[in-house]
């Protein structure tokens, strides 16, 4: 069994928070818990746009705070985020993310990441490694 403490990785374990200078994500899950998945609480600075496309990850977002808007930059169209939305990037969706406020997002990778990864160019993670 795993259980961790949000409140203590934050205080405690830096190499499990990841920052950019609008985002802050804590990685409660990682690939070498061998769960499958990584599971992160995200947190969005408001007033921050940011375009991702995850080629070689599949993601999952359930929004547990804030307000903002996700548009899929295949078809233009946008929908809006606030509490108990959830959305799922099913065709590694290139996808621009607004937080109009602080969004907090309950984030699963699948496959799951490691914690070193960091966003490329074009907005996605490089393939996981094999070992």
């Amino acid at each position: 069994m795993i259980v961790r403490d949000l409140n203590e990785i934050i205080e405690n374990d830096r190499d499990r928070v990841v920052s950019d200078a609008q985002w802050t994500s804590v990685r409660l899950l990682l690939a070498n818990d061998e769960m499958g998945f990584s599971f992160h609480i995200t947190y969005l600075q408001a007033g921050s746009e940011h375009t991702f496309e995850y080629k070689n990850h599949f993601e999952s977002v359930y929004c547990m705070q804030g307000k903002g808007s996700i548009t899929d930059l295949a078809t233009g169209e946008t929908h809006q985020i606030s509490p108990g939305v959830m959305y799922a990037l099913n065709k590694h969706d290139r996808h621009i993310l607004r937080a109009e406020e602080e969004l907090v997002m309950a984030c699963c990778f699948n496959p799951p990441v490691t914690g070193t990864e960091v966003h490329q160019a074009d907005g996605s993670y490089a393939p996981a490694k094999a070992d």
